[in-house]
């Protein structure tokens, strides 16, 4: 039974990937946003293999006898399967990308084969090439006398087999480089573009023009990005942001988990790029698919007239709960604040920080940083008021993978401005969103503090579904304080009044509040449970949910990404429903709800169920003690589990399927918040671009209910 339960972490994954590139073949999403999704696959699996893949390569080298806590499978069993999958999947890449292709050309945007050029265009790519690309080449054949060259990760590379009279041997040419990637061709009417690797893939002949080119293929390594922290602090004369930079230098340097080819090659030139970039040939995938998509946006940019193959715009509005005419933290005195993002303005937020910045009563700002934008209104608020002289502390995570450049350099600037800048513990990344402005009073202390379930990010904030509850709650402000003077001092807050605190102070109260919904099935109460969050793979949790089910405690989970619970086993998950949405935004809130009606317990968190949050990061949940919030937040939530357009339910043999749908009770969740979000606003900045529902808003907010 048990292996009925449980999925492995890594296949659901790329389940949830799945579900991403569905989309790029959804008819009712408009084109370029299909092709944005084909992109989204692409860069989503881009990752999957330098993070996952390549931890499980590292684990399966160090011991290959350590299983899969749930399904019992080795590294190289999961990574076996891992490949397998990912075959598979890339052939649906290949056929939604022809087919988008099609329909993209018969809307004036052609992506043009080098053997589709006219004489005319010919002639303009020859040009092109002889004087704004071959100068810029770096071309080098490997044979004894000349080493295989190192090979960037994501850069493309055309590769040759080359022959003379002597011998046989290999030519490389990376395709990167300062000119543009995306050629377009003359012409007002259409569209038309050809990708300069292709060009110069065609132009092999030219570059060696001393050798017969036997074969030829574009070629992209994709290397393992999963370094050790520790390992870089055992240099112990260098300070942690210097031990980071080294660190990230050394990361590109990795080995090879992944390569991709646009054309098959024989098998003797495949074992010699194996043997030269050290992988097995089971790791190498053919694609017809451009091997990076980052191309799209350059061609989104380009068809920006063309608006109805884009989605109809949409603006972050005002929030009702905020009057634009009175300062923010006096209003936050007066009644808790809730902002769900990209429905509403993540503005509020940033003039509350302004406002900080300037307010004579103010002495002290405290904040976490994990990801952060790359022009941040938000940290010029933070050197703002350290400029003003206010106590400004921020915790910078210098781990968040990936940012880890951007957020060094935001780590120096901010300690330029007089800003005190600390990284946290050593072995728990901070990922906790969480804002603890003190003014001063006489003697007296009062408290202005911001969770949220998302970064401090302006630019994220229009793009993934996030919420954040702004209070001066005095129990609140008590806890938030303890957290940031253990972030200060190196040490774990143990016991908490009101906010939930990982590693110490979450998952075990969880764990209590489920116990209490099996306690209410017990006394012949109503139970229930409704989790939302990126990702389940705690099998502690896991474990306590299926406890739940088996009790008979309602529970409902809009889970986005990995699900390693499976619902709908009898007599073990019967209880349990699980709904993923994938849309045009990217679901990134967490709520955590207890019970219902008047016993309902409900939190905000940054904090997924997964193990990495659980007990191996510093991670925050609020509770919202506010009736009106607590309506709103729920009444989200319900909205969420019965999307029939973009929710997927999870289903007991493991595959995914979309609710049942008809004419009149058609539910999607993100569209009708922002329409609500329209609808509510104080002023409307445009129209609302979603009025083709044949139910309203209200009678379709009601028909969730009723099911209930």
């Amino acid at each position: 039974m048990a292996e009925k339960i449980y999925d492995n972490r890594e296949l659901s994954w790329l389940k949830f990937n799945q579900r991403v590139l569905d989309e790029s073949n959804d008819n009712s999403v408009p084109l370029l946003e299909r092709l944005f999704f084909s992109s989204i696959y692409s860069s989503n699996l881009d990752e999957f293999f330098m993070v996952r893949v390549g931890s499980l390569h590292d684990q399966m080298l160090i011991d290959d006898d350590d299983l899969d806590g749930k399904t019992k499978m080795k590294p190289s069993e999961q990574l076996n399967a891992i490949f397998k999958r990912v075959a598979q999947l890339n052939v649906k890449h290949d056929e939604y990308f022809e087919r988008l292709s099609d329909e993209l050309k018969e809307n004036g945007i052609k992506h043009i084969n080098i053997k589709e050029l006219s004489k005319e265009d010919k002639n303009f790519v020859n040009s092109f090439f002889k004087y704004e690309v071959s100068p810029f080449l770096s071309p080098q054949i490997v044979n004894k006398r000349h080493p295989f060259p190192f090979m960037n990760g994501k850069d493309v590379y055309a590769v040759a087999r080359l022959s003379s009279k002597s011998n046989i041997l290999l030519g490389i040419v990376n395709t990167s480089g300062v000119f543009s990637r995306v050629l377009f061709l003359p012409g007002k009417k259409k569209i038309r573009y050809i990708l300069v690797e292709d060009i110069i893939l065609h132009n092999l002949n030219k570059i060696f023009s001393n050798y017969k080119i036997e074969e030829k293929s574009l070629i992209r390594v994709t290397r393992n990005a999963d370094i050790d922290v520790k390992e870089a602090l055992f240099d112990q004369e260098m300070d942690f942001r210097g031990a980071m930079s080294e660190l990230i230098k050394k990361r590109k340097r990795l080995c090879a988990v992944r390569i991709q080819l646009s054309k098959e090659l024989s098998a003797s030139t495949i074992a010699e790029l194996s043997s030269r970039l050290d992988i097995p040939k089971k790791q190498f995938f053919v694609e017809k698919t451009p091997l990076d998509m980052s191309y799209v946006f350059t061609v989104r940019n380009k068809s920006k007239d063309q608006s109805d193959l884009f989605f109809n715009e949409q603006i972050p509005q005002k929030s009702p709960m905020v009057d634009e005419s009175s300062p923010m933290i006096a209003q936050i005195d007066k009644k808790d604040i809730f902002l769900s993002y990209p429905y509403e303005s993540i503005k509020p937020f940033i003039r509350l920080l302004q406002e900080a910045a300037h307010d004579k009563n103010v002495v002290s700002i405290k904040i976490t940083l994990y990801r952060v934008a790359k022009v941040s209104k938000i940290v010029e608020a933070l050197i703002d008021a350290a400029e003003n002289g206010k106590d400004v502390m921020v915790l910078v995570e210098l781990r968040a993978r990936f940012d880890e450049e951007n957020n060094i350099d935001w780590s120096k600037r901010l300690e330029k401005a007089g800003v005190k800048v600390i990284y946290g513990p050593e072995d728990l990344k901070v990922h906790s969103k969480l804002l603890l402005i003190t003014r001063k009073f006489g003697n007296k202390a009062k408290y202005t503090i911001q969770v949220g379930t998302g970064n401090y990010n302006e630019k994220t904030a229009e793009l993934y579904t996030d919420v954040c509850l702004m209070t001066s709650h005095q129990g609140i402000a008590e806890d938030a304080v303890n957290v940031f003077n253990a972030l200060a001092t190196d040490n774990l807050v143990e016991k908490t009044n009101h906010l939930l605190v990982a590693p110490k102070a979450l998952r075990p109260q969880l764990i209590d509040m489920m116990d209490e919904e099996i306690q209410k099935v017990k006394d012949g109460k109503q139970a229930y449970i409704g989790i939302k969050a990126n990702s389940l793979t705690d099998k502690v949790l896991i474990k306590k949910l299926i406890e739940c089910s088996k009790a008979g405690v309602e529970i409902e989970l809009v889970i986005r990404g990995i699900c390693c619970l499976i619902p709908g086993i009898e007599g073990e998950t019967e209880n349990i429903k699980v709904v993923s949405i994938v849309g045009r935004y990217l679901e990134h809130a967490r709520f955590y709800i207890f019970g219902k009606n008047n016993e309902q317990k409900i939190y905000i968190s940054s904090a997924d169920f997964m193990t990495r949050n659980t007990i191996r990061r510093v991670e925050v949940a609020v509770p919202i003690y506010d009736n009106e919030i607590k309506e709103k937040v729920f009444r989200y939530f319900k909205t969420q589990v019965n999307d029939n357009v973009k929710g997927r339910v999870l289903q007991s043999n493991g595959t995914y399927k979309k609710q049942k749908q008809d004419d009149f009770d058609t539910i999607d969740a993100q569209q009708i918040f922002f329409d609500e979000a329209y609808k509510n606003a104080p002023t409307t900045e445009t129209e609302p671009s979603y009025e083709k529902n044949k139910l309203s808003i209200f009678k379709r907010i009601l028909s969730l209910f009723r099911k209930k």
